[in-house]
């Protein structure tokens, strides 16, 4: 089978340019990429097996609005905002946790039944009669696609979850990813970076062969990029057969057990499905993970996602886990690093923008897309803060017309 899924020509005088550099330290575009970006598009909150038994409930934040993913007694997983109708307290202080029948707020005692119904209020004398549906915790919109479990803010037209993925799923389908399990919580850092320039240098691997030795040394000259195309994008590499220079890849390609579930072409790959704007599900024989990143402000972002391992894995399996584990977090301290010092950049008055090879188009089609949400990003001098949504959606209605 041909690994390459998404894989298009890429024209020789297509745009080497990426964004602006004022696009990464303004605060005004930063709102507009909240309400159109980040709450209109489906965002990863975590794996079906994360809340496996009725009342169990996971909550996050998403720039500024708190969600709330709840198993109901009727084993459905559901979504709401993590806010009480009656002033607004967060319902769930915790960010994981489980409630036997109920959820009580704990500002004032309201009660929501696992369903999101108000079951009552505290002291109910007190109220007028109170309708359990329209005072209700507020329902979000909530996906299952492969037992992730994606749930969207805001309410503007977009694709289904299973839409967007489709040209993916049977690949997806192999890992039976649905049957996993938490190989440990869902983990959070920070990073003093704009949450663009986390997607910028996870976006391409032409800078693996350089930043990287661990991945080079498993990947070798395997690795390619496919680029975005309607919201989702592609990575892909096998392990490079003189593999084993570095302990931890010695021992990786050493202990990882071929897994008869897969398919030839995945018995020895890693696999990356990038989601616009800012969620990867990695794949791998031994395991399945997920992350992403959200902004905090201009400069600082918050890293966030969870791996999960099959449920019957064996010790090989285990430890090949561990050891990917070890290659990934190396990984992962490599490219913060790298982040660092590409948005200092931004900042500096001799920046002139990126000029990208023919391996970054994961970059450029990235930037594409984001274009196409706020077209002020068009723009290459940045205009007046006070200014920037009324001319971006001047620009928006140019654009649909």
């Amino acid at each position: 089978m041909n690994a390459h899924l998404l894989d298009v020509a890429v024209p020789n005088d297509w745009d080497r340019r990426g964004l602006p550099g004022w696009s990464y330290h303004s605060q005004a575009l930063l709102e507009l990429e909240k309400e159109h970006v980040f709450r209109n598009h489906w965002q990863i909150a975590c794996h079906v097996s994360d809340i496996p038994e009725a009342g169990d409930y996971l909550a996050m934040d998403v720039v500024g609005e708190r969600a709330l993913i709840l198993r109901g007694k009727d084993g459905v997983v559901r979504a709401f905002n993590n806010m009480c109708r009656h002033r607004g307290s967060r319902v769930v202080a915790d960010d994981k946790g489980h409630c036997r029948n109920a959820l009580v707020c704990p500002f004032h005692g309201w009660v929501y039944n696992l369903d999101g119904t108000l079951r009552g209020a505290a002291r109910p004398a007190t109220f007028p009669e109170l309708d359990r549906n329209e005072f209700g915790l507020l329902p979000l919109d909530v996906e299952i696609w492969m037992g992730f479990v994606f749930i969207r803010i805001g309410s503007g037209p977009q694709p289904s979850v299973a839409e967007l993925m489709k040209p993916v799923e049977a690949e997806m389908a192999h890992y039976r990813s649905e049957t996993m399990v938490p190989a440990s919580g869902v983990w959070t850092q920070t990073s003093p970076v704009n949450w663009k320039s986390v997607r910028d240098v996870d976006n391409e691997g032409y800078h693996v062969a350089m930043a990287h030795p661990a991945l080079q040394d498993l990947y070798g000259p395997t690795y390619f990029d496919e680029p975005f195309v309607n919201g989702l994008s592609r990575s892909f590499a096998t392990y490079n057969r003189n593999a084993g220079r570095r302990w931890s890849v010695r021992r990786y390609t050493a202990l990882a057990p071929e897994q008869a579930r897969l398919p030839d072409y995945l018995k020895n790959a890693w696999v990356y499905y990038g989601i616009f704007p800012n969620a990867v599900i990695s794949l791998m024989p031994e395991s399945v993970q997920f992350y992403q990143e959200f902004p905090l402000s201009t400069g600082q972002t918050l890293l966030r996602g969870a791996v999960y391992r099959y449920r019957d894995e064996s010790r090989a399996q285990a430890a090949a886990r561990y050891l990917s584990y070890r290659i990934d977090r190396d990984t992962m301290s490599e490219d913060v690093q790298l982040t660092v010092w590409s948005n200092e950049s931004m900042l500096s008055r001799s920046f002139n923008g990126f000029y990208l090879s023919d391996l970054e188009y994961g970059v450029r089609t990235h930037h594409d897309h984001l274009r196409k949400v706020l077209p002020v990003l068009t723009r290459e001098t940045a205009p007046e803060e006070k200014e920037m949504a009324a001319l971006n959606e001047r620009l928006r209605t140019q654009q649909a017309g």
